[in-house]
């Protein structure tokens, strides 16, 4: 796999389009415009043993060991809002959806989906397959707990449809789950049913001095996010509960929540997202080099840091002692290779092959890319 093809096939030729920048080589580049067509696509591609590197937004390709890829899929081309019911709070979207098209969606009636606040160019699709959550994750949970039906594409081109788009339903296996944070390995989503919230009326920032004592006054916050200029606990509610938990903090609010950028990658540096229990937070900011660039997420148990290889290893030591994890989202070559993007393999790794067999038993999508070289 990722040789040059002499012959290809016409299918893939139909959807060609020119190489994307950042996306890895690959002998071709398809932008199919349909979720029939994408599946037509991955059946040949896994036919003639191609493996395919998957391509929404960009912004998730950090994560995981690199793809040798014959071909890119690009998942823009799937662009559509298929449904919205405001009275019923849910939206229906295509994979290749943008999360600023669906706040555009979502604005005028005052609703959201909880999904990260700092990469509006990110697509729907890219967002599960990475396993991605906002900082509101505190208030509302992952994303992952707000997919109500989810259709993939498997590798070997089925298509596969899981939930309901409703907001209860019972069914007896949680693909939607199954499918955030796989990294495409069982499949390309190509369509989602989100579970939508209303607007709260009043949103406010309030700067506290201490993260762990914050935590445990004010009452369902958003958020309680640490950067090295501070803590910030972002409140939500009627003014007047607003008004009152900031009073119980000991802060003055200013209006709106001011969410903080992830720090970047440089030649040496690479975004890492390190997650351990909840309250060893604050264990972890202190071990972090001085002068390190950081959010810390109190309360949920993660911390993105941008870090140097040694630091990095030595913070994976420490976090997998505590049963958690140290993965690199992003940053440069030499990181993939030492100490590398995952760390140690997942307990139920072998399920994971059983199960990734079964939605691609080619193995052509992302292949090596996710956490054992599955």
């Amino acid at each position: 796999m990722g040789g040059p093809m002499t012959d290809l096939p016409s299918v893939l030729a139909e959807h060609e389009i020119e190489p994307i920048p950042g996306a890895p080589r690959a002998a071709a580049t398809v932008r199919p415009p349909t979720r029939d067509a994408l599946a037509e696509t991955l059946a040949a591609c896994s036919a003639d043993g191609l493996a395919v590197a998957v391509w929404g937004g960009g912004t998730h390709q950090g994560i995981g060991h690199r793809v040798a890829a014959d071909v890119v899929l690009s998942t823009t081309g799937l662009d559509r809002v298929t449904d919205h019911q405001p009275e019923d709070l849910t939206l229906t979207v295509e994979a290749g959806v943008t999360l600023a098209a669906v706040a555009d969606v979502l604005g005028p009636h005052r609703q959201f989906a909880v999904l990260p606040e700092t990469s509006p160019e990110a697509t729907i699709g890219g967002v599960l397959a990475a396993g991605a959550s906002g900082y509101r994750r505190l208030r509302y949970g992952p994303t992952r707990d707000h997919v109500l039906e989810v259709t993939l594409v498997t590798g070997d081109g089925r298509l596969v449809r899981a939930g309901a788009r409703v907001v209860k339903h019972v069914q007896g296996y949680d693909l939607m789950r199954l499918v955030c944070g796989s990294l495409g390995s069982v499949g390309v989503v190509v369509e989602a049913c989100l579970k939508l919230w209303p607007e709260p009326p009043a949103l406010a920032t309030v700067a506290v001095a201490d993260p762990t004592a914050a935590l445990a006054t004010a009452f369902r916050p958003q958020a309680v996010l640490e950067t090295p200029a501070g803590t910030s606990v972002m409140l939500a509610g009627t003014p007047e509960e607003v008004a009152a938990q900031a009073a119980d903090l000991g802060g003055d609010p200013s209006e709106g929540h001011r969410w903080p950028d992830p720090p970047d990658p440089d030649t040496e540096r690479g975004r890492w997202s390190i997650r351990v229990p909840a309250p060893a937070v604050p264990d972890v900011v202190s071990a972090l080099p001085a002068g390190s660039s950081f959010v810390a997420e109190h309360g949920v148990g993660v911390v993105t840091a941008a870090l140097g290889g040694p630091d990095a290893a030595d913070l994976r030591v420490r976090a997998e002692r505590l049963g958690g994890s140290v993965v690199l989202l992003d940053g440069p070559d030499h990181l993939y290779a030492d100490p590398g993007p995952w760390g140690a393999d997942p307990p139920a790794l072998g399920l994971q092959r059983r199960i990734v067999a079964r939605f691609d038993p080619d193995r052509v999508l992302n292949p090596g890319r996710p956490a054992g070289g599955l």
